[in-house]
């Protein structure tokens, strides 16, 4: 059975194993710094076959305390953000609407990251920060 360990970095959790070209790209554009100030996400990618076609529930459910300490969320790579032109990664929260969700382009993710782990933003600000699309690209 697939299991989510403790770790230091935000993990991003890949569900979909269709297209590893894809992968690659959504990695790379996450890993990138940022335009201007050259911010980088802390992540630990989760690459595990095991995790196919996993859902939120299952996600939820595996997401416990004890599994993976505080972590605030989990970013998501399912096959909406590999078969989608902007790569719109899921982001989860774990702490404070638990299973509340919306969608960021890969490129973005680093703002979620760094400001969660550091409690300078809460996860609604970016969740109410989305566009019509339900997608966070930035404030």
């Amino acid at each position: 059975m697939a299991t989510l360990t403790r770790t230091g970095s935000a993990p991003v959790l890949r569900t979909d194993f269709s297209d590893q070209q894809a992968w690659l790209a959504v990695r790379a554009a996450i890993v990138a710094p940022s335009d201007g100030d050259g911010f980088l996400a802390d992540v630990e990618f989760i690459d595990d076959p095991a995790f196919d076609g996993w859902t939120t529930q299952q996600i939820l459910a595996m997401a416990t305390r004890e599994a993976i300490g505080f972590q605030s969320c989990i970013f998501v790579v399912d096959r909406i953000t590999l078969t989608s032109a902007d790569r719109p990664v899921l982001v989860i929260d774990l702490l404070e609407e638990r299973g509340r969700e919306f969608r960021t382009v890969a490129s973005e993710l680093y703002q979620i990251e760094n400001n969660l782990s550091i409690s300078n933003m809460d996860f609604f600000e970016f969740a109410d920060a989305v566009q019509a699309d339900g997608v966070f690209r930035g404030f």
